[in-house]
């Protein structure tokens, strides 16, 4: 059979699977927060896998090798967000869970608005919400077609709208739920995929040894960080310092606020650290570091050979697919490129969806006072236009598309300035977190498209720094909450600060890790990983590669001992006791 065939028939499989789980949902899911967030009844397996596969999307699949076939080994760097994503994680995830099983909240805009009371917070979440979820949906929707059409010939636009209506299926129907479950095997194919492909790249070689040989003949721009900064306005440069800042927006995926809303549905953080440690870091870790690799590499070294020609950086993984691999794994590669850009795509629609219901139309529209029937009829409506709106945008506005898909995790960064204040303490009034939440995506904007990316910096740093200085700056001009602001706050901290505290072991291991990370930051992704251009070699890797293998493995050393040893990620069942006892329900939950 034809690999098309293969296709085709994977593709067949793959929408059986999502529509079981839609239509389960469909038939058993009858409570409003029964669909939006799976009844807080997500098991520990289906979220390890399911969160791990929407933190990697389609980027990781197509355009992370394509990355690295137009900017070598520089770029390769960006293999490190499997390490800080999760830190997000590990940072708020646990807390997240602690505060919406005490206080009954839903949606992140509950908690942000009930913390800092003051609603303008909420409106701000749901906007940002309503653009991560169209805007980054689109992007992967758009590439899904674009897959769609490189394997089997079908035009693009009818791929996108086809890959669309998948997702559409089995979120509005299923689902949180039934998003999680489909997310458990579009983690298997999206890190399967992965590695076949950079294997048979690999094979093409002839194995690691002329490989490593051939890549030893580039040219150093593609085995060098070109230097730690540049002093210039729009320049994309791979420096050290775009290098770390370019990790700071990939940490915005994990506290973007559909991630906060995932983390309300699970049943207990047990399974948080096992995934921060151990499925991002190790597993996925293991597929980027060296398969993607392969992969992008792999296309520099084919086209200087002329070998294969690939007109822009998007065409790599397809190119790569249709030429190397048998009909059969094509089907497997293409089914997991697919769930790649699925397993973002759904969580995002959903979640942008489930928050459009409970902040707009239930709180304010109907006052709070409407049937569950309802409220899961209305959330599927605004799951519909969320996903004609992805879209409408990937097929029709191009320019847009690619702006504000780039701007989505970089406005999720900018929610680190409500977490810290909320989760652990950071003190600014509740005019400082408004205020600075609309500057920080102010700046990003800025810096993103009027002033793009000033000395080598990325739009995500610039934009949570001003919201920070905002949000402290109106501390220091001396505005106040009220009373009861300021005791409903104290209230909230001292609650989750006496039931994660730590053991003495634990405090011991924050006290080093307050030194460690920052240290591990500075080397591994940050300006001294220059270092790494003449720092050592072994195995045939060039010293490049060398270096972000070795800071690699120190990761997941450090992820482990930030999660397990300091006790970021981990809960004991006398915690899990007392979030489930000690319930102060300030939001109604149907």
């Amino acid at each position: 059979m034809s690999g098309a065939t293969w296709v085709y028939i994977m593709l067949g499989v793959y929408i059986v699977y999502c529509f079981y789980w839609g239509l389960r949902g469909y038939f058993t899911e009858k409570t409003s927060a029964g669909y939006a967030i799976a009844g807080r009844s997500i098991p520990f397996f289906a979220f390890l896998l399911a969160s791990t596969a929407a933190s990697f999307s389609g980027w990781t699949f197509v355009s992370h090798p394509g990355a690295i076939y137009l900017s070598g080994l520089a770029y390769a760097f960006a293999s490190f967000y499997v390490l800080t994503i999760p830190i997000t994680g590990a940072f708020f995830g646990k807390r997240t869970w602690l505060m919406g099983k005490r206080y009954g909240f839903v949606t992140p805009g509950d908690m942000y608005a009930y913390y800092y009371n003051n609603e303008a917070v909420r409106f701000l979440v749901v906007a940002t919400a309503f653009l991560y979820a169209t805007f980054y949906s689109a992007l992967q929707l758009t590439a899904a077609g674009a897959l769609f059409h490189y394997v089997t010939g079908l035009p693009a636009a009818y791929g996108a709208i086809f890959m669309g209506f998948i997702v559409w299926f089995y979120i509005c129907t299923g689902g949180l739920k039934a998003s999680t479950w489909v997310g458990v095997i579009q983690f298997i194919l999206l890190v399967s995929g992965i590695i076949i492909l950079g294997a048979y790249v690999l094979h093409q070689f002839g194995g690691w040894t002329q490989f490593a040989a051939q890549m030893a003949t580039l040219e150093a721009r593609y085995l060098e960080v070109p230097s730690i900064i540049n002093f210039t306005v729009g320049e994309r440069a791979w420096t050290g310092v775009m290098i770390l800042s370019y990790m700071f927006a990939l940490m915005g995926i994990q506290s973007s606020p559909a991630f906060t809303m995932w983390t309300f549905g699970i049943k207990d953080p047990k399974p948080l650290a096992w995934q921060h440690v151990f499925m991002s870091t190790f597993i996925v870790g293991f597929a980027l570091f060296f398969f993607t690799a392969f992969q992008g590499m792999g296309a520099i070294m084919l086209q200087k050979a002329g070998i294969l020609e690939f007109a822009s950086d998007r065409d790599v993984v397809p190119i790569l697919m249709k030429n190397y691999l048998p009909p059969f794994m094509l089907g497997v590669v293409f089914i997991g490129a697919i769930a790649a850009m699925h397993s973002t795509a759904a969580p995002y629609i959903g979640t942008g969806g489930s928050i459009l219901l409970r902040d707009i139309w239930w709180r304010y529209v109907r006052k709070q006072a409407c049937s569950d029937a309802e409220q899961i009829w209305v959330n599927r409506l605004f799951a519909t236009i969320i996903t004609i709106a992805a879209l409408w945008v990937g097929l029709t506005s191009t320019a847009v598309l690619v702006m504000l898909g780039g701007l989505a995790t970089a406005f999720g960064f900018v929610m680190y300035v409500l977490l810290s204040g909320t989760l652990w303490g950071l003190r600014w009034p509740s005019i400082g977190s408004v205020l600075g939440v609309l500057a920080g995506m102010v700046a990003v904007f800025i810096t993103y498209r009027v002033y793009p990316e000033p000395l080598t910096i990325h739009c995500a740093a610039w934009g949570t720094g001003v919201g920070l200085l905002v949000a402290y700056a109106c501390r220091l001009m001396g505005f106040r909450d009220s009373e009861t602001t300021r005791e409903r706050q104290q209230e909230v901290r001292a609650w989750l600060d006496r039931v994660d505290a730590p053991s003495d072991s634990g405090k011991k291991w924050r006290k080093a890790m307050k030194v460690l990370v920052p240290l591990w930051y500075l080397f591994a992704i940050g300006p001294a990983c220059i270092l790494g251009n003449k720092a050592f070699a072994f195995a045939g890797f060039p010293p490049l590669w060398s270096w972000q293998l070795v800071w690699w493995i120190i990761g997941i050393i450090m992820m482990w001992a930030l999660c397990f040893k300091a006790e970021m990620s981990t809960t004991n069942e006398e915690q899990i006791r007392q979030a489930n006892t000690d319930t102060m329900i300030v939001v109604k939950e149907t």
